[in-house]
């Protein structure tokens, strides 16, 4: 079981390791070239040649917008002032009478008695007779510090 979690291990060892060796060799192959050569010269850009001006557009003249004409207002009817009946509510039903809730008596009877255990008679014992003991079920020796 120890095995299997010791081989990821291992591995990422290995793997670190030669990350670190390629990047120690890099670092000592830098130290040993000579001294990079100066840059060449930017060659400069050459000039833009400047665009012609665009003519203004012209404006165009828009007609006015037409006027909303105005119509006449249709009059209403007056409404008739009659006046509804008033409607008459139905009873209400009568509420049903709950039967009463049977009271829960408030001392506990008595527990029945438990009985006694009866006393289990002990093996007689063989003199000169010793029942070996059974390492399994016996408790472990305790050491003794001197």
């Amino acid at each position: 079981m120890a095995s299997h979690s010791i081989i990821p291990c291992i591995l990422l060892a290995l793997f670190v390791g030669l990350f670190c060796i390629d990047g120690s060799l890099a670092a000592r192959h830098l130290l040993d070239t000579p001294a990079p050569q100066a840059a060449p010269l930017v060659p400069s850009l050459p000039t833009v040649p400047t665009l012609p001006t665009i003519p203004p557009l012209p404006t165009m003249q828009l007609p006015p917008l037409p006027t909303i004409p105005t119509l006449p207002m249709p009059s209403l009817p007056p409404v008739p002032a009659t006046t509804l009946p008033k409607l008459a509510l139905p009873p209400l039903p009568s509420i049903p009478t709950i039967p009463s809730i049977p009271t829960i008596p408030t001392t506990i009877p008595p527990l029945p008695s438990i009985p006694t255990i009866p006393n289990i008679p002990t093996i007689p014992t063989i003199p000169g007779f010793q029942i070996p003991s059974i390492p399994f079920l016996s408790p472990p020796p305790v050491p003794t510090n001197p």
